[in-house]
């Protein structure tokens, strides 16, 4: 058995992994404040609309998170091809789309809104101060997505510290700036909402200023002619495409986890929240690491050290395989504690214990989907991604499918719940596999490419 040794490699991967990690878990704990707040106003329709609102908002940036990770993925890219040129026109594209795609939002706002209100179906009153609240945080929606691309811009550039700093401060000032709207400016529900806008275009100004004072890679007076005729107009947006389908497929799965568990009755409901809140906490730490892939990968790749992408990528497949094992133990020694801090209902409790392989199973089958996601991104192999997602929703479907010929879920739903996730721990292994098998064959082929050339 090998020993392992600590190496240079090891420490530019925490290096770029750890503050991705440390930024990833304010997330949660901005919802638990803003929870915190609404749920002291008087009445549970407040907590509700946030749920409500929320989810719209939440979608929205879900299924425009390429911009950060394509921005990344070919940032690093040019970084390690030393192409600065390149490093700023590619800037400046994901400024550009960000902020055209913020503005489409906003113009239609009202149509978006009615369209998940209607998938949603909550009350009058809430549907009410769901609308009050997403109409109001939509003006933060542009400055959010173009502070998302450059987060992934510096991510491109090896720095995940700055993005982390961004992201910290955005969610103390969203805390801060809430509190002091509901209670000391007396704004009600809508204080809320006027916090987190006021976070996310304080969250820009912060932004540019770190851009301004980072980099001479950033000309503030970009060229527009390159930006629209330059090289690499045509991969920036097939990227772009690329994983936004990917991302709408890969919410599409996890809707209709929510969506199949809620036919099945509330109980179910109540204990698949639960249980999703274990990938949840799960997938913060792993997405450092897969931040991390993606910066040292692409860097990699864009400088065609096919030699230390080999060996960078056995490293971070290493931490990858240690912190699931990790978050397994926690999980086969302490979910039922970790179950009893999230409900004290004690029916979900029992329920949630009586699933506990899935818990277990989740870190080690979850874990290469993440990594690999990392890997693909920084080599801009987004077709694959997508091609591959599509193979994992099959399965998904055809599990699910095969389950409710078997039994109707809603009659039996014991046997519905364990066979929805049977499907989903297929959906996330099917994707794993699937990049994990196409990984080596790529790198073969580029690196024969190159000795070629």
């Amino acid at each position: 058995m090998k020993r392992f040794i600590y190496t240079q490699a090891d420490r530019t991967i925490l290096r770029l992994a750890l503050p991705a990690i440390a930024s990833n878990i304010t997330v949660p704990l901005l919802g638990l404040c803003d929870t915190a707040i609404t749920g002291h106003l008087g009445s549970e329709i407040f907590l509700a609309a946030v749920a409500a609102g929320g989810t719209v908002f939440n979608v929205i940036l879900w299924l425009c998170g390429f911009l950060r990770m394509g921005t990344t993925g070919l940032t690093a890219e040019a970084f390690g091809s030393k192409k600065e040129g390149a490093v700023n026109i590619i800037f400046w594209r994901a400024i550009g789309l960000a902020s055209l795609l913020g503005l489409f939002v906003i113009s239609v706002r009202h149509p978006l809104l009615n369209i998940f209100l209607d998938i949603i179906s909550p009350g009058n009153e809430v549907a009410l101060a769901a609308s009050e609240y997403f109409l109001i945080c939509v003006w933060g929606i542009p400055p959010l997505l173009i502070t998302l691309s450059i987060n992934g811009w510096f991510i491109g550039m090896q720095d995940t510290v700055r993005p982390m700093i961004i992201s910290i401060s955005m969610n103390l000032l969203n805390v801060a700036a809430s509190l002091i709207a509901v209670y000391a400016l007396d704004a009600g529900f809508a204080g809320v909402a006027y916090g987190t806008l006021t976070a996310n275009w304080t969250g820009l100004l912060l932004s540019a200023l770190i851009v301004a004072m980072y980099s001479k890679r950033v000309s503030l007076h970009p060229d527009i002619k390159r930006i629209f005729h330059g090289g690499g107009f045509g991969k920036f947006f097939r990227v772009s495409s690329d994983l936004f389908l990917r991302s709408a497929c890969i919410m599409g799965v996890s809707l209709s986890v929510t969506a199949i568990g809620a036919r099945m009755g509330d109980l179910t409901m109540a204990v698949n929240t639960i249980m999703l809140q274990f990938f949840l906490f799960f997938s913060y730490f792993m997405d450092g690491f897969s931040f991390a892939g993606e910066a040292l990968i692409g860097k990699s790749s864009g400088a065609a050290d096919f030699s230390g992408l080999r060996s960078i990528s056995r490293r971070l497949l290493s931490w990858s395989a240690a912190m699931a094992t990790l978050f397994f133990v926690i999980y086969l020694c302490g979910a039922n504690s970790i179950t009893a801090m999230l409900t004290d209902v004690g029916a979900v409790r029992r329920e949630v214990s009586e699933m506990s392989l899935f818990l277990w199973l989740l870190p080690p089958v979850a874990v290469w989907a993440f990594i690999y996601d990392g890997f693909f991104i920084g080599l801009t192999a987004t077709r694959r991604m997508f091609v591959t997602t599509l193979m994992a929703i099959l399965t998904f479907a055809i599990v699910v499918t095969v389950g409710m010929e078997i039994h109707p879920f809603e009659t039996y739903p014991v046997f519905g719940n364990r066979m929805l996730w049977v499907a989903f721990l297929s959906f996330l292994a099917v994707r794993g596999i699937g990049l994990a098998i196409q990984f080596p064959q790529m790198i073969r082929n580029m690196d024969e490419t190159k000795k070629i050339h």
